[in-house]
């Protein structure tokens, strides 16, 4: 059963006539969750899941026409029933299910399978097809347990404030950023750039509950940032501002810190391999758990993911989207426009 086909202006439910995080302005959206990537500006209507309403309101504008769902509440569209899973990406991020005639696709967005203790957990969901990203599809990526991660990274402040350094986390707004202040919740007073602090207040507009948090602004007196914690998105990485803060030590929180390293950055302390997205087994457990007779991958290592799900008696196909340019690319994009 044909119940999806990849357009040039996104994926589209055919008996639905709506898309999934469409690229291009469409009638009807349903949206993932709230990165750039997939939630873009001109869509006619969106629907989405309830904690990410507030943010597509903030991201794309207070007066789109939007509805939003809660998790396994199912609506029908043109006799498609669909519902929304949680991905575990970030906070009100959903596996879009759909379901037709008895025949069911589930699209992925972007995902993590790992608990965070922020974001709702990874929920596999039986289908026969599976649309998944693959933006860590190697073997290569592993990544640490959250206690692991977690210890690092606050062993790394405390070294800091033993010499009376102010500690800097670079990371996205929506999503990293949050996971950051889970991670350092409790250690000592954490100040968040206003692009954070912005998304922040929308996500507490939806009833999420956040570690407590300082805005910080050029005026913000630069003696009460030492020995504290400062959270920043990575257009700020190598800026002015940061560069005012005395004593200061930086670091960058990406899935690409677990290989790449933090000397391939200029002007970075440290690294730290935080990310919003699955490692190679936690794509490889999704996939499975799915029991999908065909998968679908998109943006990241299509070519090696695809290969190896063909090779292990998964049926797959590499597609090409839009997606991509996110929370993770952020990072590398701040550290080439530095570099250039």
């Amino acid at each position: 059963m044909k119940l999806i086909k990849f357009t040039k202006k996104g994926i589209y439910c055919i008996p639905g006539k709506f898309y999934l995080d469409p690229w291009f302005p469409v009638d009807y959206a349903i949206i993932s969750h709230g990165h750039a990537d997939h939630a873009k500006w001109g869509m006619k209507h969106y629907l989405c899941h309830d904690e990410s309403k507030s943010i597509l309101k903030h991201r794309i504008g207070p007066d789109i026409s939007i509805e939003s769902l809660p998790y396994s509440k199912q609506i029908s569209i043109n006799d498609v029933k669909v519902s929304f899973f949680p991905a575990g990406h970030i906070i009100g991020s959903a596996q879009i299910r759909l379901e037709y005639k008895g025949y069911i696709v589930v699209f992925s967005g972007d995902y993590k399978v790992k608990n965070d203790h922020l974001t709702t957990p990874f929920e596999p969901v039986i289908c026969h097809e599976f649309i998944t990203e693959s933006t860590f599809g190697l073997p290569i990526y592993n990544w640490l347990k959250e206690d692991v991660l977690q210890q690092q990274m606050q062993d790394w402040v405390l070294n800091n404030q033993s010499k009376n350094r102010t500690s800097i986390f670079i990371g996205y707004s929506l999503g990293k950023a949050q996971r950051i202040m889970k991670l350092m919740e409790g250690m000592t007073d954490m100040y968040v750039h206003s692009a954070i602090h912005n998304t922040n207040e929308a996500l507490k507009s939806s009833g999420i509950i956040l570690p407590e948090t300082k805005r910080w602004t050029v005026d913000t007196n630069k003696k009460e940032l030492q020995n504290k914690i400062v959270i920043v998105p990575p257009a700020l990485l190598g800026s002015n501002m940061i560069k005012k803060i005395p004593n200061a030590v930086t670091a960058i929180c990406s899935g690409w810190m677990q290989t790449r390293g933090s000397r391939r950055w200029a002007s970075v302390d440290a690294g730290f391999p935080v990310s919003d997205h699955a490692d190679w087994n936690g794509l490889l457990s999704a996939v499975k758990a799915t029991k999908a007779e065909k998968v679908y991958v998109t943006h990241g290592s299509q070519a090696t993911f695809s290969k190896y799900l063909n090779e292990i008696g998964i049926y797959s196909e590499e597609v090409k989207t839009e997606y991509g340019s996110n929370e993770e690319d952020a990072v590398e994009d701040a550290n080439t426009k530095k570099a250039s």
